[in-house]
């Protein structure tokens, strides 16, 4: 799903309406979906199936009251530990009838809602879930357009579940607004240890935001910033974050607009971090200039094992090359490869202002 969801405070109006109309033009196809028959064969079904009666009837309720048709693979779930609804096309509407169920889950670990156009509502929705759940560890919410708003909620309620340790916020449009959210996840959350905010729009405001409570983050493990618009100051502010924090292992800033002085700002981290050991820099308009004042980091770092780059020109050859002679242990990697769903066929220009370069 890559519809548009909420963009602003501005659209909820018209949006709200939109939404209503096509709530209605669906419910005569729900409707004829509720017949005596059928809803007893899904409910014998998925409690047949999920060995747990409560969590099916409730959804199946939550479902009919919301004019939903209900999800076959969920009410097949059984005790798997993985629930994986990618690209269903739930909606803020299939999320409430989906946290209905997962309110009561005592099964599932992993919840997989990758592309689902949930946008802020359906966010809010899994939030509720998410306070009061303490088994599901790993979520997936990646392409859902979330926005601030669900962004929030999803954050307050990480903060108040110890039990989430892996978080995937991908291609949600965050923007400036929500960088506020994550400093405070990031502040609060210190059983967190992966996130991805991935293919969002995080720009040098929001880098100088996060970058302080990088610093100050006692948990994470891996962090995804790749193919955001983190340039400048909010560059410069997210290497000093790096610089002390002691226990990030892996950091992707690939795709980005870091430049020479970014560039000069993560070698400079590198001189005194002493826990990172992955690095992924490619593609950030970093000149030979700049590669040179990372590689003195490089030079002086003890556990950076993987750098990964682009290499270009005989230049970065050659850098490379002193690199690994100083270095032998480090593994520089030429890697030019993207995720393969992404951009979506349908909006190309979100990338038109994505950064490129001939350098790293």
């Amino acid at each position: 799903m890559k519809g548009p969801c909420k963009a602003s405070t501005k659209n909820e109006d018209q949006e709200g309406r939109a939404a209503a109309t096509a709530r209605q033009a669906e419910a005569p196809e729900a409707n004829n979906f509720w017949t005596a028959d059928s809803h007893f064969a899904l409910e014998t079904e998925g409690t047949h199936s999920l060995g747990e009666p409560v969590m099916a009837t409730h959804y199946l309720e939550s479902c009919q009251a919301l004019s939903v048709v209900p999800a076959s693979c969920l009410l097949r779930q059984g005790s798997a530990s993985e629930l994986n609804l990618r690209h269903r096309g739930l909606g803020p509407q299939g999320a409430r009838a989906l946290a209905s169920m997962l309110t009561s889950n005592v099964y599932i670990k992993r919840l997989d809602l990758r592309d689902n156009g949930l946008c802020g509502a359906g966010a809010e929705a899994l939030a509720d879930v998410l306070c009061k759940n303490n088994i599901i560890s790993d979520v997936d919410l990646s392409d859902n357009q979330i926005g601030a708003a669900g962004l929030q909620a999803i954050c307050a309620a990480l903060a108040l579940n110890p039990a989430v340790q892996k978080m995937q916020l991908g291609g949600n449009r965050l923007e400036e607004k929500a960088a506020q959210h994550l400093a405070a996840l990031l502040l609060r959350h210190t059983s967190l240890k992966s996130l991805d905010l991935s293919y969002n729009q995080l720009n040098d405001l929001a880098g100088e935001t996060l970058g302080p409570a990088l610093a100050e983050n006692t948990g994470l493990t891996e962090l995804n910033l790749s193919w955001n618009h983190l340039r400048g100051p909010g560059a410069i502010a997210l290497a000093k974050g790096l610089e002390a924090n002691i226990f990030l292992k892996v950091l992707d800033i690939s795709h980005n607009g870091f430049g020479d002085s970014g560039a000069a700002s993560v070698g400079e981290a590198l001189k005194a971090n002493n826990v990172l050991e992955e690095l992924n820099m490619r593609n950030n308009r970093i000149s030979m200039t700049g590669a040179l004042k990372l590689g003195l980091g490089l030079q002086v770092n003890q556990t950076l094992r993987i750098l990964i780059e682009i290499q270009m020109n005989r230049e970065c050859d050659d850098l490379t090359n002193t690199v690994n002679a100083i270095l032998p242990g480090l593994c520089i990697k030429n890697n030019t490869s993207r995720r393969k769903d992404w951009p979506p066929v349908s909006t190309p220009s979100q990338l038109a202002s994505a950064p490129t370069d001939s350098g790293l």
